[in-house]
């Protein structure tokens, strides 16, 4: 059987076995699901999607070289400026973002004809313990959904940002390492789920001090001045801006007015040190997951364990002049997305077009557990597998943690729209962007000369919002009767004001 990644220098190579080749292993030897989560992260900030990043990962590149790289997987949405919040609550119900369980301040959360009762019973864990395997969980503590993570059978939970192995990622690898220690001195043969959630590159992002030295980056604290430059800071992102063109219905969110660092800066030197806060971080997550894979391959149980690499939402950090995830640019929208496993053809790509809300209907289909009746999303082991490129044709996401109705968006082929409203101010927005001649969904703002001299790109001029273009009107009238479209077929419980 090939196995799935090896980072030890002589066992690279795919290995063979009497057993049918590239296929799961059957009985006894079901196969085991590794998934990884990191929080807040951009897929741009790794060389797989962004060939120009300096960050370090070799485990994820190895990762990658060894499966598949998703290219438009999804974030669906979120109600509520912790954007994680409904990201946790997909992952681990494979729920739709309106049709997910809350506080009362959440749309649709109370209604059974949008909740399922007892939803928990039916989510990851649970449905993993009933088909009998072992569930151990990690993550930091909050911004999730506490029901459905009791329902694993080890958690450990902390939320570690800081700066040293105690207090950082190296404490939930710890968690990993402790538990396959246990598994190995029990001679535990069942098969398992581990969830290993970290707590960074959020922020705070008190990297490690010889990872910041690395990226030129320092944890800066005082708000009366600019962090040092640095020749070694990541550069600016390609789509950078001092400043957001408009307001996007959630201007004041604490993401973009109040993060240790950068408060409300957009400056070339702030953004530069908190994109080196932010590669620190990301690098030690990458150490810590090689822990784990080396671990596993020594135990023998890698070949036969499928290892998902995903974030919860992607960031901004400085592009489009925005900090946080609050925004549904594809800097956010979207997130970086890794899977390599059995029957998974080493070094591929596919479109994907996958929600995170997908990953429950999948590894239930790539362990051959019954899907739970509750689980909206769709598996995504044909496109796994090489036999189909996508899942669904069009890609709907929701925002509305400030002012409503708030943003939206929606992707059919190479087209994206976003809409924006707040109902509060008056503000309205409508962007259109063909992401084929467009894909960092430049504007006319990042044209300005000195803009483009500040980051060092050239752009065609055709690289702008199409929305009021004359030459695009129907294609922008296509593009919003889908959007609506979507957004009844999901429940979602806001109107554009122009919308019936």
């Amino acid at each position: 059987m090939r196995r799935l990644i090896v980072l030890l220098p002589l066992l690279f190579a795919a290995t063979a076995s009497a057993a049918s080749p590239d296929q799961p292993k059957a009985g006894a030897e079901r196969p085991n699901i590794l998934f990884i989560l990191a929080d807040d992260q951009s897929p741009f900030d790794l060389k797989v999607y962004n060939r120009k990043s300096t960050l370090q990962t070799p485990t994820l590149d190895k990762l990658a070289a060894g499966g598949m790289v998703i290219d438009a997987a999804h974030q669906m949405g979120s109600w509520t400026g912790a954007v994680c919040t409904g990201s946790r609550h997909m992952i681990m119900t494979g729920r739709t973002v309106w049709h997910l369980p809350g506080s009362r301040k959440k749309p649709n959360a109370s209604d059974p004809q949008y909740v399922p009762a007892n939803l928990a019973d039916h989510s990851m864990a649970a449905v993993f313990n009933a088909a009998g395997y072992d569930t151990m969980r990690t993550c930091k503590k909050g911004n999730s959904y506490s029901a459905a993570n009791k329902q694993f059978t080890v958690v450990k939970e902390a939320t570690k940002r800081g700066g040293t192995d105690e207090t950082g990622s190296a404490w939930h690898a710890k968690q990993v390492l402790e538990y396959l220690h246990d598994r190995e001195a029990a001679k535990d043969q069942d098969p398992f789920l581990i969830y290993f959630g970290f707590s960074h590159p959020h922020d705070t992002r008190d990297g490690k001090p010889e990872l910041l030295a690395k990226y030129g980056a320092v944890n800066h604290t005082d708000k009366n001045s600019l962090p040092p430059a640095n020749a070694k800071q990541p550069s600016l992102p390609s789509n950078y801006l001092p400043k957001h063109p408009f307001n996007n219905s959630h201007m004041n969110v604490r993401d973009e007015v109040s993060v240790s660092g950068v408060w409300k800066n957009r400056d070339k030197s702030t953004i530069r040190n908190e994109l080196g806060r932010e590669y620190a971080c990301s690098e030690n997550i990458d150490i810590q997951i090689n822990s784990v894979l080396e671990k596993l391959e020594a135990m023998g149980e890698l070949d036969n364990t499928y290892v998902f690499y995903t974030a919860d939402h992607g960031m901004a950090i400085g592009r489009h002049g925005l900090q946080g995830k609050q925004n549904l640019y594809e800097h956010t929208f979207r997130v970086p997305f890794i899977v390599n496993g059995p029957g998974i053809k080493p070094g591929t790509r596919a479109k994907g077009n996958i929600y995170l809300l997908d990953v429950l209907a999948t590894i239930c289909d790539l362990t051959g557990i019954q899907t739970p009746e509750t689980c909206e999303g769709e598996s995504f082991k044909p496109v796994l597998m090489g036999e189909k490129e996508t899942v669904r044709d069009v890609l709907y996401g929701g925002y509305c943690g400030g002012s409503k109705p708030g943003m939206r968006c929606v992707k059919q082929g190479e087209w994206k729209l976003i809409r924006y409203e707040s109902a509060k101010s008056g503000d309205s927005e409508t962007q259109l962007f063909n992401l084929a001649e467009n894909p960092g969904e430049f504007l006319a703002q990042h044209h300005d000369p000195a803009v483009m001299t500040l980051v060092g790109t050239k752009l065609n001029p055709r690289m702008v919002n199409l929305a009021d273009d004359p030459a695009h009107a129907e294609k922008r009238k296509e593009m919003e009767q889908l959007l609506l479209d979507q957004m009844r077929q999901l429940d979602d419980p806001y109107r554009f004001s122009d919308q019936p």
